[in-house]
């Protein structure tokens, strides 16, 4: 059985972007970022209250090479401390079959938007008819609706995507933005990632939700996009603000149709007016921000 090694940080809302690009580097398939301090009772309300701490994690292989990759992580960690006052990482040693369920004691409903509801497949649940619901197993790949930047692009999914739309989800991870966007009238999702861990938990996803004759996942990014003729009429890219900006300099609005629109999150507040910018020069016009605490999602169109 693979063993790996956990690399954990608590950190503010302000802290917790800089902490996940810098774990990301070192991090196998990719970071996670979890709530803290939001009450059990307050999971399953229309209004979360805004998380006062997150939990940054990364999985580093635990192999000859760990004692040096956490050292260079240590290193770097000590560096980014001169701009931003950050933790001593935790570090703890766990089975891969630990990694995988260790954290579903952690993950409970969550209500999203008006009608939306996120439920773990191993939480059983009566619900209401007009709820629409994602029964979400995330496995190894990321993505359980827990962390502001999902829940933002899920409310504006709903909120804006029109219906019968062609959707492309950049960096689809669990599949939950696809599911979210099939289920709420999209005609067809695109789901792309380059883990292919990710592609396959959200074809399981998807067809456990009764949507997979609605999503295509497959690896891929922005490139496998460009280079064919499709081009989309909303689009979800919830991930790192600076891979956003790295995205728009590579043409990322030429996906868009004329008279779509996108939802980008994964941005912390202070850079937003950043990759609005970014987002211009590719071609599209911010028009509404969506904010959870220190967290916000961008609206944007092709005009």
């Amino acid at each position: 059985m693979s063993r790996w090694v956990e690399v954990a940080l608590e950190v503010d809302g302000e802290a917790a972007e800089a902490a996940a690009e810098l774990l990301q580097r070192y991090g196998y398939q990719g970071v996670s970022i979890e709530h803290e301090g939001i009450p059990p009772d307050k999971l399953d309300e229309d209004e979360l209250p805004p998380p006062e701490r997150l939990v940054v994690r990364a999985y580093i292989p635990d192999d000859e090479r760990a004692p040096q990759v956490r050292a260079q992580l240590e290193a770097a960690l000590s560096h980014l401390n001169w701009l931003y006052p950050m933790p001593q990482p935790a570090f703890r040693v766990i089975d891969e079959q630990d990694w995988a369920e260790a954290w579903k004691a952690h993950y409970h409903p969550v209500r999203i938007g008006r009608r939306l509801l996120i439920r773990p497949q191993w939480v059983q649940m009566t619900l209401d008819p007009d709820v629409v619901e994602i029964a979400l197993d995330p496995g190894m790949a990321f993505g359980t609706g827990t962390h502001p930047t999902t829940q933002l692009c899920l409310e504006a999914t709903e909120a804006i995507m029109p219906p019968g739309a062609q959707v492309i989800d950049l960096g689809c991870g669990s599949g939950i933005l696809a599911i979210g966007a099939a289920k709420l009238g999209a005609a067809h999702v695109l789901a792309l990632d380059i883990d292919p861990i990710a592609v396959e938990a959200t074809r399981a996803n998807a067809a456990y939700n009764g949507v997979a004759a609605h999503i295509t996942a497959q690896q891929g990014s922005l490139e496998t996009v460009l280079t064919s003729a499709r081009r989309f009429d909303f689009a979800l890219v919830n991930i790192l603000a600076r891979t956003i900006i790295q995205l728009c300099d590579a043409q990322l609005g030429q996906i868009i149709r004329p008279g779509g629109s996108a939802v980008f999150s994964g941005i912390i507040l202070e850079q937003a007016e950043e990759v609005e910018a970014a987002l211009r020069r590719t071609g599209l016009e911010p028009y509404a921000r969506r904010r959870c605490g220190d967290w916000v999602a961008i609206e944007a169109r092709r005009l």
